[in-house]
C-alpha cells in the first residue's frame, strides 16, 4: 500500500522517535525499487548495465515485491514493515538487522539468508524455504547525531521472531541461537539439525514439527506445544520443556532425561493407571455389549503401550489419543470409531484390523503393517444416515505396508506415504489432497473418484489410472 503512488505509509504505531530520519533510512517508492530490480536482474544474468541491488538502510515498507528475484541483494538494516514478498527469492541475500515485522514472506526462498538481528515479529513465513539461514542474535550499529554509535533495533529487541507464522516452513540446518521466537506458529515446520541453543520459543506451537537432530541446548520451550513433533536425535541438554505438551511426540528417552520436563505432558506408564490393562479392556467390552449402560469406556490416552499384545481385542470407540503403541500387536483388533490422533504407532501390527471410522489424524505409522485393514466409513443412523470416514489426515505412513483391504472415502489430506508399499489397495473416493507418495511402490491401487489435487510422487501411470477411473 503506497500513499499517492509515491511515499510509503508510516507503519502503525511508529513514533517520531522511530522516524526514518532518526534511523537514517532513505525512503524509496515502488518505482524506485522497480528500477533497482531491473538493474539487479541484469546483474544476475551477467548482462551489461546490471548492478547488484543495494537496499541497505532504506525504507521500502508496504511495497509490493511479490515474486521478485532479489537473490544476493544487500538489504541490511532495511525496513520492510508489511512489505509483500510472497514467493520472492531472497536466497543468499543480506538482511542483517532488517525490519521484517508483519511482512508477507509466504512461500519465499530465504535459503542461506543472513537474518542475524532481523525482526520478524508477526511476519508470515508459511511454506517458506529458510534452509541454512542465519537467524542468530545480532546488532547493527550506526553513528548517532553526536557521532556516538547507536544500535538499530525495533521496539528494543533484535532477532525477534515472536508471533511469527512459520507453518510448514523449512528451516533445516538454520542457525537460531539466542533468537527470540515466543508464541510463534511453527506447525509442521522442518527444523532438522537446526541450531537453537539458548533460543526462547516459549508458548510456541510446534505441532508436527520435525526437530530431528536439532541442538536445543539451554533453549527455552516453556509451555510450548510439541504434539506429534519429532525430537529423535535432538540434543536436549538443559532444555526447558516445563509445562510443555509432548503428547504423541517422538523422542529419545535418554536425551529427554537431560531436559527440564517439570509439569510437561508426557506418556503415562501402565503402572500409573487406576486398574490393570486386562481389567480396563474387560470393562470396555462390557461397555460396548451393554450400549454404555454398564462397564466403562477405555481411556488409554497418552499411555505407553509399547510392545503390548492387543491382537483381536475390541477397542471400538476407545480413547487412545497420543498413546504410545510402538511395536504393539493390534492384528485383527476392532478399532471402529476409536480416537487415536497423535498416536505413536511405529512398527505396529495392524494386519486385518477394523479401522472403519477411526480417527488417526497425525498418527505416526512409520513401518507399520496395515495389510488387509478395513478403513471404510461407518454409517451413523439418526434422523438421517451420515457416513463417518476413517481419518488419517497428516498421518506419517512412511515405509508402511498397505496390501489388500482399503480406505475408501477416507480423509488422507497431507498424509505421507513416502517409500510405502501399496498393493491391491482400495482408495476410491478418498480425499488425498496434498498427500505425498514420493518413493512409494504402488501396484493395483484403486484411485477411482479420489481427490488427488496437489499430490506428490505419483507417476504418469498413476495419473493415467486416475484419468481413466
Amino acid at each position: 500500500m503506497v500513499a499517492n503512488g509515491d511515499e510509503p505509509l508510516k507503519p502503525a504505531g511508529d513514533s517520531d522517535a522511530e522516524s526514518d530520519e532518526a534511523y537514517g533510512l532513505r525512503r524509496l517508492n515502488q518505482r524506485d525499487v522497480e528500477e533497482i530490480y531491473r538493474r539487479h536482474r541484469r546483474f544476475l544474468r551477467g548482462k551489461t548495465g546490471g548492478a547488484r541491488a543495494n537496499l541497505s538502510l532504506t525504507d521500502i515498507s508496504y511495497l509490493d515485491l511479490t515474486g521478485l528475484d532479489f537473490t544476493n541483494a544487500e538489504m541490511n538494516g532495511a525496513r520492510l514493515f508489511r512489505t509483500k514478498l510472497r514467493g520472492a527469492s531472497l536466497s543468499c541475500a543480506n538482511l542483517f538487522a532488517a525490519d521484517l515485522r508483519e511482512a508477507d514472506l509466504c512461500g519465499a526462498d530465504l535459503c542461506r539468508v543472513d537474518l542475524r538481528g532481523a525482526c520478524l515479529r508477526g511476519a508470515d513465513l508459511s511454506a517458506a524455504q529458510v534452509v541454512d539461514a542465519d537467524l542468530r542474535d545480532g546488532m547493527m550499529l550506526k553513528p548517532g547525531r553526536s557521532g556516538e554509535l547507536k544500535a538499530v533495533t525495533y521496539d528494543n529487541r533484535s532477532t525477534d521472531g515472536s508471533r511469527a507464522f512459520m507453518r510448514a516452513a523449512n528451516l533445516s540446518h538454520s542457525k537460531m541461537a539466542n533468537s527470540f521466537v515466543v508464541q510463534t506458529d511453527l506447525t509442521d515446520t522442518i527444523l532438522r539439525n537446526v541450531k537453537l541453543m539458548r533460543a526462547d520459543l516459549s508458548h510456541s506451537n510446534l505441532t508436527g514439527a520435525n526437530l530431528e537432530g536439532a541442538d536445543l541446548t539451554d533453549a527455552i520451550f516453556t509451555g510450548a506445544i510439541f504434539r506429534g513433533a519429532i525430537l529423535t536425535s535432538a540434543i536436549l541438554n538443559n532444555t526447558k520443556l516445563d509445562s510443555a505438551d509432548l503428547s504423541g511426540a517422538l523422542f529419545d528417552v535418554a536425551s529427554l532425561a537431560k531436559a527440564d520436563t517439570s509439569g510437561a505432558k508426557l506418556p503415562r506408564s501402565l503402572e500409573s493407571l487406576d486398574s490393570e490393562l486386562g481389567q480396563i479392556l474387560a470393562a470396555h467390552l462390557l461397555w460396548i455389549d451393554t450400549g454404555g449402560k454398564s462397564g466403562r469406556r477405555a481411556d488409554l490416552s497418552s499411555v505407553d503401550l509399547t510392545g503390548q499384545d492387543l491382537s483381536r481385542v475390541n477397542l471400538a470407540a476407545a480413547e487412545l489419543e497420543g498413546a504410545v503403541l510402538k511395536g504393539a500387536d493390534l492384528s485383527g483388533s476392532i478399532l471402529t470409531m476409536a480416537r487415536m490422533p497423535f498416536a505413536d504407532m511405529r512398527e505396529v501390527k495392524l494386519a486385518g484390523a477394523d479401522l472403519r471410522g477411526a480417527n488417526l489424524m497425525r498418527a505416526t505409522l512409520i513401518h507399520a503393517d496395515l495389510s488387509n485393514c478395513r478403513g471404510g466409513p461407518v454409517d451413523l443412523r439418526g434422523a438421517t444416515i451420515q457416513q463417518w470416514p476413517t481419518t488419517l489426515e497428516h498421518a506419517r505412513l512412511i515405509g508402511a505396508t498397505l496390501s489388500g483391504g482399503g480406505f475408501p472415502k477416507a480423509v488422507l489430506i497431507k498424509a505421507n506415504f513416502g517409500r510405502a508399499k501399496l498393493t491391491d489397495l482400495d482408495l476410491s473416493g478418498a480425499d488425498l489432497r496434498d498427500a505425498d507418495f514420493t518413493g512409494a511402490v504402488l501396484t493395483g491401487v484403486n484411485f477411482g473418484g479420489a481427490d488427488l489435487r496437489g499430490t506428490r510422487g505419483l507417476s504418469k501411470d498413476e495419473e493415467w489410472s486416475r484419468a481413466e477411473s
